[in-house]
This record gives C-alpha cells, sequence and structure tokens, in this order.
C-alpha cells in the first residue's frame, strides 16, 4: 500500500492516477488519501505506517513541515529546504525525501528555461519553500516571496538565500499584490483557486508584464481562475497537473524501482480529471 497524508486530500486526483499507473504496470499496489485533521492525528498515522505495511506516504498540506520530527532520517533535499512531501520504508524506517521543487523545474522548464528569472511566489508553505529553492538552484536570478505572515514569508526567503545563494526577499501581502517590476515568472503556491470553490487571486494584473509565465500550484482544475486570467492576458501558463505528473513519476520510481513511463502517467491524470 501506498498513500497520502493531508487535509483537504479530496480534489487531488494523485490517488486515481497512481492506481492506473499500478495497473498498467501489473501492480497488486494500492494509493490511498487519508484526511488528517490535525498534527494529533498526523503523528498517529506516523507511527501507524510501518505496522500497517506501507510501503510509501506522500505528504501534502499542510504537514510537509510537521511531519519531520516524526521521521527517522531525512535526505539532503529536506535538509536544506526544511519540508518532506513524500516517504520511503526502508526496513521499518521512516525517510523523509522533497521533490515538490523538481517537479515544479521540470515542468516549467518544459515551456521556458529558468536561468535569469526574477521569480515572484504567491504563498510559502511546504511546497512553496521547496519550489523556491529548487527554482534557485536551477539559476533564478532573484525570488519575492509575499506572504500574509512575515515570519513565515521572512524564513523561506531567508532559507533560499542560504541554500543557494540567490538573493530573496518578502514583500508583504496586502490586498491585491501589486507584482514588482521586472517579474518574469509569477507563481501561486497557495490554494486560492482549487475546487470547489474556484475563488480569484486578487492579483493586479495591470502590473503584469505579459511576457511574464504564470505558473499554478493547484492540481484541480487543471486551468484554474488564475491561469485563465493569465492566458487572456498573453501570459504563457503552467498548470499544476504538470507538475503533479513530474513529481510522481519520481516518487514512483523511488518506491517500486520501475522506470516510468510520462505517457501512461499523463493518460491516468487527465481520465482522473475527466478531461
Amino acid at each position: 500500500m501506498t498513500g497520502m497524508l493531508g487535509h483537504p486530500v479530496a480534489e487531488n486526483p494523485i490517488d486515481r492516477m497512481f492506481d492506473a499507473v499500478y495497473a498498467h504496470h501489473g501492480l497488486c499496489w494500492q494509493f490511498l488519501k487519508n484526511d488528517i485533521a490535525n498534527a494529533q492525528g498526523l503523528a498517529l498515522a506516523v507511527r501507524a505506517l510501518v505496522p500497517l505495511g506501507y510501503s510509501g506516504m506522500a505528504i501534502t498540506v499542510p504537514y510537509k513541515v510537521a511531519v519531520l520530527p516524526l521521521l527517522d532520517a531525512v535526505d539532503d533535499d529536506v535538509r536544506a529546504i526544511g519540508a518532506a512531501n513524500y516517504l520511503t520504508i526502508e526496513a521499518g524506517r521512516l525517510i523523509g525525501h522533497n521533490n515538490d521543487g523538481k517537479g515544479v523545474v521540470k515542468a516549467i522548464e518544459k515551456l521556458a528555461p529558468l536561468a535569469g528569472r526574477r521569480v515572484v511566489m504567491l504563498g510559502a508553505g511546504g511546497a512553496g519553500r521547496a519550489m523556491a529553492v529548487e527554482m534557485a538552484w536551477a539559476g533564478a536570478a532573484h525570488l519575492t516571496l509575499i506572504t500574509r505572515r512575515q515570519e513565515q514569508g521572512q524564513e523561506v526567503a531567508d532559507t533560499v538565500t542560504r541554500a543557494s545563494g540567490v538573493p530573496a526577499v518578502w514583500q508583504a501581502w496586502e490586498g491585491e499584490v501589486v507584482v514588482p517590476a521586472g517579474t518574469t515568472l509569477l507563481m501561486n503556491a497557495t490554494h486560492l483557486g482549487c475546487a470547489p470553490e474556484l475563488e480569484p487571486l486578487p492579483v493586479r494584473w495591470d502590473t503584469v508584464d505579459p511576457a511574464c509565465v504564470v505558473v499554478d500550484v493547484i492540481t484541480n482544475p487543471r486551468i484554474t481562475p488564475f491561469l485563465a486570467t493569465a492566458r487572456r492576458h498573453g501570459c504563457t501558463v503552467v498548470d499544476g497537473v504538470e507538475m503533479l505528473v513530474q513529481l510522481a513519476m519520481q516518487i514512483f520510481e523511488q518506491w517500486t524501482g520501475l522506470t516510468p513511463e510520462e505517457a501512461v502517467f499523463q493518460r491516468a491524470v487527465a481520465e482522473a480529471l475527466g478531461e
């Protein structure tokens, strides 16, 4: 068994995608989403993984940081980033890994190079911090983290600079977001716009250059209100489903030892979303 721990998880198509891929490869494996209400429940769930016989577990919001003290070991990426998005279970030990950022970098670079870009990220949670660090490692020239809580945004900005040497700053999120001049990549790393609410992001689109690449981490729907507006504005867009595919292939290989086939993952997630 494999699965996911998080809250909320209902709208995420990852279980249907993984189950379809397992079936394609003839594996008697299953992926179970687990909605964990609070940190106490997280601790109980993590302690149960080994006795229940899990082979691996994905970790999603809001537990990518909170899970760390519950693990037996973490890899170098987790040590640098300070968050984990999946676990491998090896000889009864829980090992934390993070490929959130690797997935987003691969998805973005299928359409546009990251080198030299000035990045603005809205939100800086567990996934956002991983993406920020990985984009810096991939050659981004500067990052601005826009969050409502200064402590969170400043801590992630400091993490980016410490891990990569790339300058990163915090900007307060107050009302409509004014995107700094010179921004060449704008990313939503919040849950605003996720199904079923589909809230619009309060961005001043007159401050966004149409040449800017716009990225959303949300996986359902594929084209969020944020990305739909960006397209109308003339921007190139990168959707969260593409990121999910890229990181899921890496996780699949870690868990199973099999080489992933991207076409199988793309077809599985499209079917899961009813496309």
